[in-house]
């Protein structure tokens, strides 16, 4: 089914996201583009996202961000670069 429709972008891929540690509706965007057009998905990614735990998120409550970046090398790479490293 497909979550963001001026992306193309479906319910799998936000779980498949999610699964590799997006927590957030802005963590997805900043990967997909979703929710970044018209923005009437943005409810629906934070329903897939749901509530459960999310170890970015408590990283970085306890003020760990480098930890956070650790975990995800490309959290702090430019988009471009994100979506090619995907890609590949």
């Amino acid at each position: 089914m497909y979550v963001c429709s001026c992306f193309g972008i479906t319910d799998q891929q936000v779980k498949d996201h999610a699964a590799a540690g997006a927590c957030t509706p802005r963590q997805i965007a900043s990967v997909t583009k979703a929710g970044t057009d018209c923005g009437s998905c943005v409810r629906t990614i934070q329903g897939l996202l749901g509530r459960g735990a999310c170890p970015r998120r408590e990283l970085l409550e306890k003020g760990d961000a480098a930890a956070v970046l650790a975990a995800d090398p490309l959290s702090a790479a430019p988009l471009p670069e994100r979506e090619l490293a995907e890609a590949a």
